[in-house]
């Protein structure tokens, strides 16, 4: 049964910080007992498979690598109204896409959540390689409690 909840995690695992969405969203699984009321999937570079991930929820969070102009690991917490996208796509696959033209294509379906939250964490490199940088994962638990905070 899906929750009214959903926490997702973002991102290319493979691309370095790129994968930080998912590397917290891993974090949240191990202790998904403590929060009943939420569902938390792997996203990944899901794409326009987010639209269906998010249908139908009353909240949705969704954690991702973003290049905002700041330090290296900082986490900003926005709503999509805060934001514009300045995002190129090459429009060759539906796992590219704009994060905010699938919550507009949500909108646009009748089945987007009433609230959206997206915590975007600057990163420091992305580039090929698993490893996240250490000015991220030297802050991971600082994520985790600002988001858990969040979370009631």
């Amino acid at each position: 049964m899906r929750k009214e909840i959903v926490v997702l995690g973002l991102g290319n695992e493979v691309m370095s910080d790129e994968g930080i969405g998912v590397k917290i969203l891993r974090r949240f699984e191990e202790h998904s007992e403590a929060y009943p009321e939420v569902d938390f999937l792997d996203a990944g570079t899901g794409g326009v498979s987010v639209v269906h991930m998010i249908a139908e929820r009353k909240k949705a969070v969704l954690i991702d690598c973003a290049k905002m102009g700041s330090a290296a690991g900082t986490i900003k917490r926005f709503t999509p109204a805060d934001v514009k996208s300045v995002k190129e796509l090459s429009d060759f696959s539906l796992h590219e896409t704009d994060l905010l033209k699938v919550i507009s294509l949500s909108e646009t379906l009748g089945t987007c959540p009433g609230e959206i939250v997206i915590f975007g964490i600057e990163p420091e490199k992305i580039e090929p390689g698993g490893k996240i940088s250490k000015s991220l994962s030297d802050n991971i638990e600082g994520y985790i409690a600002l988001i858990s905070k969040y979370l009631g």
